[in-house]
């Protein structure tokens, strides 16, 4: 049988303590872990130091850390103080004896299990709750900051008169302290409660009293406590109606008070806050009563008057008196809303300008004239033409452009032009070779500017480059061009020691070069390399021998990286864009001020209104701040990146910001004024893109100041999507110099287009003055179409390309092969009371890997012309050969006086021409391929011929009636693109 006696009746082994030297082990590789995460946790804190310290932006860090690390310890220590105090006192309250009982006997149990560790136990809960409490204050140092450095906005809400910078800075900050007094009173509530009922102050089961009048009294305290910071709550919400974001007639967004929360939810905030602190006396009165009976009640009774009061009552207000008639109703918030609105955005000073949509002069040839002076049209599309960079100016497989090119304005022969700009960055997946050495410490930058005329193309179809080649050279004359600092730069380098860099090659081989720039991080000192072999997890950096005296490590290298880091307050535009200026090449960075704290104004969120049809096909043109919600923005800093040393400066540009105001006191010498902005660097200063997009998507709406228009919701616009490509997002806006109806000369400008809410026809054009050298910069002016007449839209222009007999035969000839069209940016030009749409189109293929200009597309008063350059495409609409467009006919085809019906024509003859020219089309291709020149221009004058028979075999020798059908796939070497 076998022993009951609990015990094993073999032999005992015995379990011998571990040996000294295996003792000495494990406590070594305890100190060494302790050590090791002691010392990656310093790594990260120094080489932040480190960073900000080399940028001359040390002040952001110290001013940072010193707010978490004081938001920390405040309200880490209060709530600590809190939970603590409250076990303490609760202990201290405990009855001397506890009731028999088995509820009671059982808790002797844990009673005497934790009596050894009672301070322990106290000081571990407390310093847990403190770090939790303490880690969330520290994430709210800019509430912190703005509620201590806040400005007045000078502007007052029209429900309660107090200044915008309440709403904005102010209540920020109650309601984090509102939320902190909460958890601190819920978790001291539950702390008192658990230590009562652990030493009998509290009873569930046992005989007698459930709680002894030393709990009751310091439960009732806790309780009314929570009530009356109930009741603050029901206040602050009477001033959170005026920033308030609901849900308007189903479909609109809506911020600010409407008529049910004037007249129903604040009279009920101001009810229930009156039932909040009669009830929190209620439970204080208990120290004297000892009885939780009226307390009890009165709660209940706040319970239900917060149903019935703050929930019902509003129902029935908005179902009985608002719905039967809303637009009387609600008209007086809604121009509350209008007014905020437009103001928050800085969309109040638009200029809205009835504009016909059609020619006021029949005079053509008046016309044709006009065309010069009404816009500088751009046929070189920046997002279009950076494969044509790439090509024939990358030099080597480690330099690349960014997939979306900019446009900025640069001086040629005494006239300023908008030129198309690229930067050549290093390309890190064309190092012919990869390994840690080349990857950052032979390959470290990129070398040079090209740029080529925006309004030109040279006879090939090829920009026409006005700063090309390996170095550079051209326009711009001299200028530092080594790329340090780029937007494809994403890694670190290492530069200024032993090891040599890449400079550039040419025909004589490669040069070397070494950083002179005092950017970045010395490594000369061991304990630097060791922190960053920690932060970077690269051991190297460490022992290699690449690295010794004078090297630096370079980092956070992006536009957009440095100057967030600098200014974490801003919020950044997603387009950074590249200026020579002063013998520099600078980086030039839109930043924002933001809020979601003006009264009245509708939010808005950003990274749905700053999509476009390029951010969905472009990573490094990001959205902004992705969900961040605003209702009010502004561009008050244009910031500067040295693509050499990395040196960031911020400027102050909207001098009346009040946001940037605050800012600028909790970080004071961070931002240089305006005055500090040399004119060199103002010349190529531009109005942000982001900005705009955020602005014409209020617009769609706030565009009316009626407020029973708004509500009919008649006057709704929509920015149209996209028609040259198959994102389905919106249309980009494009910068254009151009000159609107009420100007003088031609401005720098962006634009978009607008269509009625639904439909495709054109409702607005928008522009906004870009220039900051003109007197009215920002200055947005909005051409409004009537809608008795119907103009079209971006949608239906490209329709009416695309639908053209003749013009879509052309372009299946472009498409001839392997070849493939590309559609630029269609853009739009004020011209004499009608619309001019110019649209570039490109033809990538033919043993090409990049796209060339060979037509362009004109519409204009119903003529069109689709021809080999902008001047005879404006030649012929402009000289009365155009083809008047119409929407095709039932059957297909399309008809207009002096044609004759399909039956009438030649079709035999047609094809046969058409056969020619595939023919002919299909041998300069070849010759293209194989750089037969010679051929190539045999190919061309046949195609010319072949074309040629084609439109007069169409026409039946009528004179042209129709458009012309030539168009020269790939332009000849003579030609004039």
């Amino acid at each position: 049988m076998p022993d009951r006696g609990g015990g094993p009746t073999g032999p005992r082994i015995r379990v011998g303590r571990p040996s000294r030297r295996v003792r000495t082990l494990l406590m070594t590789l305890g100190v060494l872990a302790v050590l090791g995460m002691v010392f990656t946790m310093f790594a990260g804190f120094w080489t932040d130091w480190l960073w900000y310290r080399s940028v001359d932006y040390s002040s952001v860090f110290t001013t940072t850390l010193s707010t978490k690390i004081g938001l920390f310890f405040v309200f880490g220590l209060l709530m600590a103080v809190s939970v603590g105090f409250n076990i303490w006192l609760a202990h201290r309250l405990r009855p001397p004896l506890s009731a028999m009982s088995m509820e009671q006997q059982n808790l002797d149990r844990y009673r005497m299990g934790i009596a050894p560790y009672k301070k322990w136990l106290l000081l571990g809960i407390t310093a847990l709750v403190g770090l939790i409490a303490g880690a969330s204050a520290s994430s709210q140092w800019r509430t912190w900051l703005m509620w201590v450095n806040g400005v007045s906005f000078g502007q007052k809400d029209p429900q309660f008169n107090l200044d915008v910078s309440f709403y904005a800075f102010d209540l920020p900050w109650y309601r984090f302290l509102l939320g902190f007094g909460f958890a601190a009173a819920i978790l001291g509530l539950i702390a008192a409660a658990l230590t009562h009922y652990l030493y009998g102050g509290l009873r569930i089961t046992s005989p007698g009293a459930r709680a002894t009048a030393a709990a009751t009294g310091h439960l009732s305290v806790l309780l009314g406590i929570f009530v009356a910071l109930k009741a603050v709550a029901y206040w602050l919400d009477r001033y959170g109606l005026a920033v308030k974001s609901s849900d308007f007639k189903a479909t609109d967004s809506w911020t600010g008070l409407r008529y049910v929360d004037a007249n129903a939810y604040l009279p009920a905030k101001t009810i229930l806050f009156c039932i909040a602190v009669i009830c929190a006396l209620l439970f204080f009165a208990t120290l004297w009563r000892r009885t939780w009976q009226l307390p009890v009640i009165g709660f209940g009774l706040m319970v239900l008057s917060a149903i019935l009061i703050g929930g019902l009552y509003p129902a029935i207000v908005q179902k009985f008196q608002v719905q039967p008639n809303e637009q009387a109703k609600e008209a007086p918030y809604v121009e509350k809303n209008l007014a905020a609105t437009r103001e928050a955005y800085g969309i109040d000073d638009s200029q809205v300008t009835d504009y016909p949509g059609i020619a006021e002069t029949k005079d053509q040839t008046k016309l044709r004239d006009d065309v010069a002076n009404a816009a500088s049209i751009r046929i070189m599309d920046p997002n279009i033409v950076s494969p044509t960079f790439q090509q024939l100016q990358q030099i080597r497989n480690y330099y690349a452009f960014p997939t979306n090119l900019d446009v900025d304005r640069y001086a040629k022969d005494g006239k300023e032009q908008d030129t198309v700009i690229g930067l050549r960055e290093l390309n890190y997946a064309g190092i012919p070779k990869r390994n840690w050495i080349n990857d950052h410490f032979r390959y470290t930058h990129g070398y040079g500017v090209v740029a080529a005329e925006g309004t030109s193309a040279d006879s090939g179809g090829r920009p026409a480059f006005t700063e090309s080649d390996l170095p550079s050279k051209g326009d711009l004359g001299t200028y530092e061009q080594r790329v340090y600092y780029g937007e494809r730069t994403t890694t670190y380098s290492i530069v200024g020691g032993p090891q040599k860099e890449i400079d550039y090659s040419d025909d004589s081989g490669e040069k070397t070069y070494s950083y002179q720039g005092d950017s970045g991080v010395n490594l000369d000192n061991p304990v630097n390399r060791a922190a960053y072999a920690v932060a970077f997890g690269e051991p190297q950096i460490l022992y290699s021998g690449a690295i010794g005296e004078g090297s630096r490590i370079l980092y956070n290298r992006t536009p957009k990286e440095r100057v967030e880091a600098i200014a974490p307050w801003l919020t950044i535009d997603g387009d950074a864009y590249p200026a020579v200026v002063e013998g520099r090449i600078q980086w030039i960075v839109d930043a924002y001020t933001t809020t979601n704290g003006y009264p009245y104004a509708s939010r808005t969120t950003l990274g749905d209104t700053t999509a476009d049809s390029l951010t969905a096909t472009n990573d490094q043109r990001a959205v902004v701040a992705q969900q961040n919600q605003v209702n009010y923005i502004r561009n008050s800093v244009k910031a500067t990146v040295d693509a050499y040393s990395g040196e960031v400066k911020l400027y102050q540009w909207d001098t009346q910001d009040p946001v940037l105001k605050t800012w600028m006191k909790a970080f004071p010498d961070t931002v240089e004024p305006r005055s500090e902005i040399s004119q060199d660097l103002m010349d190529h200063l531009r109005y942000p893109q982001d900005l705009f997009k955020v602005q014409r998507e209020l617009l769609t709406r706030y565009h009316v100041k009626d407020a029973n228009t708004f509500l009919s919701g008649s006057e709704v616009w929509q920015v149209p999507d996209d028609p040259t490509n198959k994102t389905g997002e919106t249309v980009p806006p494009y910068y254009l110099s151009m000159k609107m109806p009420d100007q003088n000369e031609q401005v720098f400008s962006l634009t978009t287009t607008f269509t009625p809410n639904g439909r495709d026809n054109l409702s607005a054009f928008m522009a906004v003055n870009a220039d900051p050298g003109t007197q009215d910069y920002g200055k947005i002016r909005i051409l409004k179409l009537p809608t008795s007449t119907t103009v079209s839209g971006p949608k239906q222009v490209q329709s009416q390309f695309n639908s053209q007999q003749d013009i879509a035969e052309t372009i299946r000839l472009l498409r001839g092969g392997d070849s493939e069209v590309e559609y630029g940016n269609l853009l739009t030009v004020p011209l004499d009371g009608g619309l001019l749409y110019v649209e570039p189109v490109y033809v990538r293929g033919g043993g090409l890997k990049y796209p060339l200009l060979r037509k362009v597309l004109v519409t204009y008063g119903g003529q069109t012309a689709f021809e080999d350059t902008l001047e005879k495409a404006l030649d012929k609409v402009f000289g009365g050969e155009g083809t008047p467009v119409e929407p095709p006919a039932d059957d297909g085809t399309e008809e207009d006086e002096g044609t004759p019906p399909p039956s009438t024509q030649q079709p035999s003859t047609v094809q046969e021409a058409l056969t020619d020219a595939q023919k002919a089309f299909e041998a300069g291709q070849e010759a293209l391929k194989n750089n037969d020149w010679e051929a190539y221009g045999r190919a061309q004058k046949d195609l010319e011929d072949a074309l040629r028979r084609a439109e007069e075999a169409q026409s039946g020798g009528a004179g042209g009636a129709r458009s012309s059908p030539r168009a020269t796939p790939s332009a000849s070497p003579g030609s004039n693109s």
